[in-house]
């Protein structure tokens, strides 16, 4: 494919993941950041390599580009304002990459030209420094079965991001929602990888959790059963690499707000529209409601 300029709103990890697959497809890649720093590394199975990025602090210094990602949590949307109002055109793709159900309305408010593809993203990746990633898996990633989808995975190629389409995007949100939902706060009230979900206890718990979660997903109209929630607890006890951490872990480990209101903070709301009760779930976004950001020593 020609190479297309391709700007990318996040640079951590999930950003720094996806920068690498674009340069990797040769394309020119600029990265929108806060803050500069000095290159991208991103690591992969103990070898570091530099990823071909510009960096970008303001965005008045682009042109025009030819794909947007936006890789922030969903919280962090409202701050890229400045950026997606410069450089959403009506021609410009606005590929929102995001955890939980929202992708659309995270960006609905800024009444944006550009066409919006939701995407989700699997990988384990981590940022642990600024410009520096460890990747410790493949990368893959589900959007829309449509015209537009086809673009995008076309854009990527046969790079380390592999990318498949589908025509229910909303029972992948919500199987992707499966993943997040006792993992990531377990891990950050606990502040422990994924080993913490091989204890008893917390595997009991989990089990409950991701059964509210089945409830309630189907109830929004998601083709999940029982069965999903079983394969995903089997990976937990059997599969998932222990030194794994979470998303909402390292936000926490980095005293960066967490993305509980767009994980658990959705799936409650839906729960109390349909009469559903979670009440475990609805504890563990209350916990996550109460900490308090802090930086803390990495574990």
């Amino acid at each position: 494919m020609e190479a297309r300029r391709i700007a990318i709103i996040g640079s951590g990890a999930i950003g720094g993941v996806l920068a690498a697959a674009a340069a990797d497809a040769g394309h020119d890649v600029t990265l929108c950041v806060r803050t500069p720093f000095e290159r991208l590394l991103l690591e992969n199975d103990g070898e570091s390599r530099e990823v071909p990025v510009t960096l970008a602090t303001e965005p008045g210094v682009l042109g025009e580009v030819d794909w947007i990602l936006l890789t922030t949590k969903v919280q962090d949307v409202p701050s890229t304002a400045p950026w997606l109002e410069k450089l959403a055109t009506e021609s410009t793709p606005l590929v929102v990459v995001q955890n939980g159900v929202e992708h659309r309305e995270s960006v609905a408010a800024m009444g944006l030209p550009a066409p919006v593809l939701p995407a989700l993203i699997y990988v384990a990746a981590e940022r642990v420094a600024p410009g520096r990633i460890v990747c410790r898996s493949r990368s893959k990633l589900v959007t829309e079965d449509n015209e537009l989808g086809a673009r995008f995975r076309a854009l990527l190629g046969t790079t380390s991001a592999n990318i498949s389409l589908t025509t229910d995007f909303r029972t992948e949100a919500w199987r992707k929602m499966l993943v997040n939902l006792a993992a990531n706060p377990i891990t950050a009230l606990t502040l422990r990888r994924l080993d913490v979900l091989r204890e008893p206890d917390i595997l009991e718990l989990s089990k409950k959790v991701l059964a509210e979660a089945i409830a309630v997903a189907q109830a929004e109209g998601a083709q999940l059963t029982q069965a999903d929630a079983d394969r995903l607890i089997d990976n937990y006890s059997r599969m998932f690499p222990t030194d794994n951490g979470t998303s909402m872990l390292y936000d926490r480990l980095a005293g960066l707000p967490t993305e509980h209101e767009h994980i658990t903070g959705p799936l409650v709301r839906a729960a109390r529209e349909h009469g559903i009760p979670v009440p475990h779930n609805e504890t563990l976004l209350a916990l996550m409601r109460a900490l308090r950001p802090m930086r803390l020593p990495r574990v």
